[in-house]
C-alpha cells in the first residue's frame, strides 16, 4: 500500500496522492510549454505518472504544479517534469515543490538522484545538485517519438 505524503503551506498543498492528479492539464502543459517533451500524448503521461512517485502541487483552484521522481526507492530516483504554471511563478512555489520531493520519505537514502534542466541550474543547486563529470553520463534519446506517433 502506497502511503499519501501531504505538506502545506500558504493555501498550497503538496500530495503525492495520484486520486488527486489532474492529468490532463500536466499533459496540455508538458505538451504545449515544455521544452523537454513537445507533443506528448496523454496516454504517454498517463503511463509516466503510473510508473513514478507523482507531486502534485495545488491551490485554492486546483492543481497548479507537478513534478515526479522515477525511481527504485532504494539507489536512484530521476526528477523528471517539474513546473509550476505561470501565474504562480515568482513566490516560491517551485522551490517549496522540490524541497518537497528532496525531503519525501519514500526519497531517502538513495546513492543518487538525476534531472536534466536547461534553464533552472540555480534552483537545483541549492538542493545538491551538480553538473556531471564530463564523460560519465551517456543518453539514447529520440525527440521526435512523439511527432511520428500522431
Amino acid at each position: 500500500m502506497t502511503v499519501v505524503r501531504e505538506w502545506r503551506r500558504d493555501g498550497f498543498v503538496v500530495s503525492t496522492d495520484p486520486a488527486r492528479l489532474d492529468l490532463a492539464m500536466v499533459q496540455r502543459w508538458i505538451a504545449d510549454e515544455s521544452y523537454w517533451a513537445r507533443g506528448v500524448p496523454l496516454e504517454v503521461v498517463r503511463r509516466a505518472a503510473a510508473g513514478s512517485l507523482n507531486f502534485g502541487l495545488y491551490g485554492p483552484g486546483g492543481q497548479v504544479g507537478y513534478a515526479r521522481a522515477v525511481t527504485d526507492s532504494a539507489t536512484f530516483a530521476w526528477l523528471a517534469d517539474v513546473f509550476v504554471l505561470a501565474p504562480h511563478r515568482g513566490c516560491g512555489l517551485g522551490r517549496w515543490l522540490i524541497e518537497c520531493v528532496m525531503t519525501c520519505p519514500e526519497l531517502q537514502d538513495l546513492r543518487s538522484y538525476l534531472l536534466a534542466t536547461t534553464d533552472a541550474h540555480g534552483l537545483y543547486r541549492r538542493f545538491g545538485f551538480e553538473e556531471p563529470e564530463a564523460g560519465r553520463i551517456m543518453r539514447k534519446s529520440d525527440p521526435e517519438i512523439y511527432l511520428r506517433a500522431r
